[in-house]
């Protein structure tokens, strides 16, 4: 272990000192610059207590999602269209902005769960496909696996 101030090895056990407000890990002789800190006490438990809760996993494996369709851009437009309404138009009945009605027909954005059952309900159209969450699996495949940090950290590095 190393000081924190100066990186000198620390022999032994170091010192917590705090240092403006910053309690650092330091040799004795750079101890002096700041106070010295006790140790924290080590919570103890007393007979007949419990360990502490582990978190519940909640369990999920076949619990539907839903998707937004391939197409969704020609459907969005098209119903819009059908029902004789501008753009302006749909905006004022889904309270969104006109910008984001046109970037979602040019298919530019993919609109998220909330938005799609908006646009469903006033246009009536389908615009959601449920998914279920093995059929998910099997589409990711089984060769790909959630990402980590070393993972993310090797791509940047090299």
């Amino acid at each position: 272990m190393r000081c924190e101030i100066c990186g000198k090895k620390v022999i032994g056990k170091p010192v917590r000192t705090k240092i403006e407000n910053s309690i650092m890990l330091t040799c004795n002789d750079c101890s002096k610059f700041g106070k010295v800190q006790r140790e924290p006490p080590k919570p103890q438990r007393g007979p007949g207590s419990r360990p502490p809760a582990g978190r519940r996993q909640s369990f999920r494996s076949q619990e539907p999602t839903h998707e937004v369709i391939e197409d969704y851009q020609n459907v969005i437009r098209k119903a819009r269209e059908k029902m004789g309404w501008s753009r302006e138009d749909l905006g004022e009945k889904i309270y969104e902005k006109v910008s984001v009605i046109h970037r979602l027909e040019s298919g530019k954005m993919v609109p998220d769960l909330k938005l799609a059952r908006k646009l469903e309900r006033s246009l009536k159209v389908t615009l959601l496909e449920k998914t279920d969450q093995a059929q998910m699996d099997d589409l990711r495949g089984a060769h790909m696996q959630k990402a980590t940090i070393g993972d993310i950290a090797r791509i940047k590095k090299g």
